[in-house]
């Protein structure tokens, strides 16, 4: 099926069979940073403007061609950059409610949950998996090299702040690398502090510039997650899933 806007269903050791939603679908990358560990390669021109990328109506009809028997766990709003840069990730995450009946997924770098009206649209998905590879900004910015004006303490205040008010699910999905080692217990008590539904403990595994840590490695730094649910990207069973987008489309965002 030739689709654009949407990809997979692709295998998520986070949210099952997962069908991508690009809000931004760009030749280039659109985020707010340029982590050290992107398999989508480095930002060439970083915003923290919100615009529309791609008209609503243009989503609206590839999820009208969906086969209804495609087994979906999550419709994620995802893709090559971050999709709350897309000022109308509110109206599709309703858009897709209306249209599916699987549960709604947003993978956010968090960079704008300081932001009202971004929490307020987030609030809309199911499940929430939010970004969190620092304990200051300091290093916050040697993992992801944000925008420049984007502080750490209003992105840790803005996810406290969504945690008090959020019914669906949050998880903080945290890239574990050689550089953030040093900065694991501080993560585990910011962890505590907001307290998560779940904790995602990653390491790059797919191809970047950064090693990944050693499954004993990754291990050890879930045993400090212990008040908390925690999950490891090395424990996870990927099941098949068949996709239905082609492949150049899943290689532009960086799934195959």
């Amino acid at each position: 099926m030739k689709l654009k806007y949407l990809y997979g269903p692709v295998p998520s050791w986070r949210v099952g069979s997962s069908l991508g939603v690009d809000l931004l679908s760009q030749l280039v990358k659109v985020c707010s940073y340029d982590c050290v560990y992107c398999q989508l390669g480095s930002t060439k021109a970083p915003t923290i403007t919100r615009q529309l990328y791609v008209p609503g109506d243009e989503i609206v009809k590839e999820l009208e061609m969906l086969p209804a028997d495609v087994p979906i766990d999550y419709i994620t709003f995802s893709g090559r950059g971050e999709p709350t840069l897309a000022k109308n990730l509110g109206s599709m995450i309703n858009a897709v409610k209306k249209l599916r009946c699987e549960s709604v997924a947003v993978i956010t770098n968090s960079s704008l949950m300081g932001r009202q009206d971004v929490r307020d649209e987030l609030s809309e998905a199911d499940f929430v998996i939010a970004k969190l590879d620092a304990s200051s900004q300091g290093s916050f910015v040697k993992i992801n090299q944000p925008f420049q004006g984007i502080e750490f303490d209003a992105i840790l205040e803005g996810i406290k702040e969504f945690k008090k008010y959020f019914r669906g699910k949050l998880a903080l999905q945290i890239m574990f690398i050689e550089k953030s080692l040093i900065h694991a217990e501080e993560i585990v008590y910011i962890a505590n502090e907001i307290s998560p539904d779940e904790v995602q403990i990653n390491t790059p595994l797919r191809s970047c510039n950064i090693d990944p840590l050693s499954k004993e490695e990754l291990f050890e730094i879930k045993g400090l997650f212990s008040g908390l649910t925690a999950i490891s990207v090395y424990e996870s069973r990927k099941r098949y899933v068949q996709p239905i987008s082609d492949d150049d489309t899943l290689r532009r965002r960086g799934k195959i």
